[in-house]
């Protein structure tokens, strides 16, 4: 057996926080590696030695194998704990830390490289007995096979995923996932296999000791997904009969002993509505959700996978499992307007009652190079039910103060009937997204309210915690606009009478307390709080009816302020990765992918708004870009005809009226003999 004192992280963020932590408690000392965009980030701080790796992007920090194992020779590790996604995967760095004499904490490279393609992984384990969907000929692919999915054969995350509705649109998919797998895994290759309508995604996590001893420790779900990628996940997964979890089971169990795995993995399996199981790929990692399943079991999941890589060997069964545990992924995105990703400050992240697995803190920057996950959110309980009220509840009341969040959708989907009763597939949040983004507006307006009250009890006038300044005459209302998270704006009016606080749209309004960081009202005879912060030009109202991020507007906008009709504007910040086939004074239908920008691991398409001319492009393909720049503009047909007319008009009442002038001024020079003014002393002037 080999002794671990001194581990290095090759990760980043929250997983590289989680296994600090457990090295912590087993008294392991921690290097960490940070790009030069994490210098001051959390994982940096916590571990006890830090090594720079020169760079911000991904390709030049945390996936250069060589630079990460020069830097634990150097900093004396005597292994590497690779997380989750970056290399975590990767056979020739596993084995390039083998080779230099650290421990790898994870599977055998050979494993590894046995799972590495999916198209490998299903020829391999078809011999052991595990269910599996055939692969289809691109070429062949009929009517009757519709719908299908295009796969990447390497890597995750949805990335190089596409469904396929219609035969002609076939050709042209498979183009793009080629080149985005190519672009995000270095490999090209995809596959198409049937696409299961209505599934599930289940899957079961593994861990294996080097004695031949294998574990099965259940079950998950993650089956809620938005573009393929995994939002909420449970353990156990609910609704599956003793036979089909089995089945299961075993499947995994005999998946990771065909390939001679060792260390913590998952194997993952497509769901039918008719019960029936198919293989999907298995990850040759701990997983982002694996805490649902430390929770059910009482374990410690990357203790182990340190035990396990030390040679100690696992207990002949694993604990029983008891309750049900449920994770949300908190992302900084908005899903109501694409899931675009949002980067800013996050001022506060606050979620009392649940465990919260994080790879930030109060303060961070949340920036563009990586994924925008905030925050892994889990709660447990001793029933599936009670398990999912405490997580909607905790995200409820949670203080999230920074960039837009997935917060509100998670919620929601956590309460809808149809999750509750474990009705739920990989469709569900594109099927429900419109549901599940609506916004009532209730509780936008006392929370306005509220923001304004608290703004006024900073003036001079507040005395012992009330609003003064109450007149005996009629007076004009005090009038305060907001603009809301989603860009509608609000307006407050009200006014501070001897008889209290009177507000347009609150008949019935008694003020009980305002200062500037609590507010208290009485609305239709129920008592409300609200807290209110302030950061910067945002004010962020947290209340029972929910929380609200509002922009003070001025009274007096800046009329220069305004964007041209057309103008396509970069909806986050990234880098350019394609260019359509499209050049400057080309036609282009509405709803046409014009350029597609990368941000936080994600590639988002930019379309014409409308149909017209493209009369300006401002991109080019390896540019990065800053939120709010004009990258292309689309002019309208109708305008590009009215502005040639309107020009043609133009410039020929130009040239009548110039002709006119002309006329009229020899005629007038010619009659009347130059006059210096007062001013003039008769010489020329240049």
């Amino acid at each position: 057996m080999s002794v671990i004192r001194t581990l290095l992280i090759a990760n980043r963020g929250e997983i590289a926080r989680r296994v600090i932590r457990s090295c912590r408690e087993l008294g392991i000392a921690t290097v960490a590696v940070h790009s030069d965009a994490d210098a001051d980030a959390p994982h940096v701080r916590e571990a006890d030695t830090a090594v720079r790796l020169p760079g911000d992007a991904p390709a030049d920090t945390y996936l250069r194998g060589d630079v990460l194992t020069k830097a634990a020779l150097a900093a004396g590790a005597d292994a590497v704990h690779p997380g989750y996604g970056f290399l975590s995967e990767d056979a020739a760095f596993a084995q390039a830390v083998r080779d230099a004499g650290l421990l790898w904490v994870g599977p055998p490279p050979a494993a590894m490289q046995a799972m590495a393609s999916k198209t490998r992984a299903k020829r391999l384990l078809r011999d052991a007995g595990v269910p599996l969907l055939d692969s289809l000929d691109p070429d062949r692919v009929a009517a009757d096979d519709l719908p299908v999915l295009i796969k990447a054969a390497a890597g995750g995350g949805g990335r190089g995923m596409r469904v396929v509705r219609e035969a002609p649109a076939l050709a042209a998919e498979l183009t793009s996932a080629r080149a985005e797998a190519a672009s995000a895994f270095g490999d090209g290759e995809v596959f198409v296999e049937p696409y299961v309508e209505g599934a599930r995604h289940v899957e079961v996590q593994v861990l294996a000791d080097t004695h031949g001893t294998v574990w099965s420790l259940g079950t998950r779900d993650c089956s809620l997904q938005r573009r393929h990628q995994k939002v909420v996940e449970e353990a156990p997964a609910p609704g599956l009969g003793h036979e089909l979890r089995g089945l299961l089971e075993e499947s995994a169990v005999n998946a990771a002993r065909a390939i001679g795995y060792e260390g913590a993995g998952t194997v993952e399996f497509l769901v039918s509505s008719a019960g029936r199981a198919y293989f999907l790929e298995m990850n040759t990692r701990l997983q982002v959700e694996h805490p649902v399943t430390e929770e059910v079991y009482g374990l410690d999941l990357v203790a182990l996978q340190l035990r396990v890589a030390e040679g100690r060997p696992l207990d002949p069964e694993p604990p029983s499992p008891r309750g049900h545990a449920v994770e949300a992924r908190l992302y900084a995105e908005d899903p109501g307007r694409g899931w675009q990703p949002q980067a800013g400050v996050m001022r506060r992240l606050d979620l009392p009652g649940l465990r919260v697995d994080s790879g930030i803190a109060d303060g961070d920057v949340i920036g563009v190079h990586y994924d925008p996950l905030l925050a892994k959110v889990i709660a447990w309980a001793p029933t599936r039910a009670e398990a999912l009220r405490r997580l909607a509840h905790g995200l409820e009341r949670a203080r999230i103060h920074g960039p837009v969040t997935n917060r509100d959708l998670l919620v929601r989907a956590l309460r809808h009937p149809e999750f509750e009763a474990g009705r739920m597939d990989t469709g569900f949040l594109e099927r429900h997204l419109d549901a599940l983004t609506e916004d009532d507006g209730e509780g936008l307006a006392p929370a306005a309210l509220a923001a304004a009250l608290a703004d006024a009890s900073d003036r001079p006038a507040t005395v012992a915690g009330r609003l003064g300044g109450w007149r005996n005459v009629p007076s004009q209302p005090q009038i305060k606009t907001y603009r809301a998270a989603d860009g509608t704006e609000h307006e407050v009016r009200y006014r501070l009478t001897r008889d209290g606080l009177v507000a347009e749209g609150f008949p019935d309004l008694r003020l009980l307390r305002a200062t500037p960081h609590h507010v208290v009202l009485e609305v239709d005879g129920i008592r409300r709080k609200f807290d209110v912060s302030r950061h910067d030009d945002r004010i962020y109202v947290d209340a029972p009816l929910g929380s609200h991020t509002l922009t003070p507007l001025s009274r007096f906008p800046d009329p220069t302020a305004r964007t041209a009709p057309g103008s396509l504007l970069a909806p986050m910040p990234g880098t350019v990765v394609r260019i359509a086939d499209v050049a400057v004074g080309d036609p282009v239908e509405a709803g046409r992918p014009l350029l597609w920008l990368e941000a936080m691991k994600m590639e988002h398409r930019v379309t014409a708004p409308t149909a017209g001319v493209l009369t300006a492009l401002h991109a080019a393909e390896g540019r990065q870009v800053e939120v709010g720049a004009l990258l292309a503009v689309v002019t309208p047909h109708d305008e590009t005809g009215a502005h040639d007319e309107t020009a043609a008009h133009d410039e020929t009442a130009a040239h009548d009226e110039t002709a006119a002038h002309d006329e009229t001024a020899t005629k007038a020079e010619a009659a009347t003999p130059h006059q210096p003014s007062p001013q003039d002393d008769g010489r020329s002037r240049t």
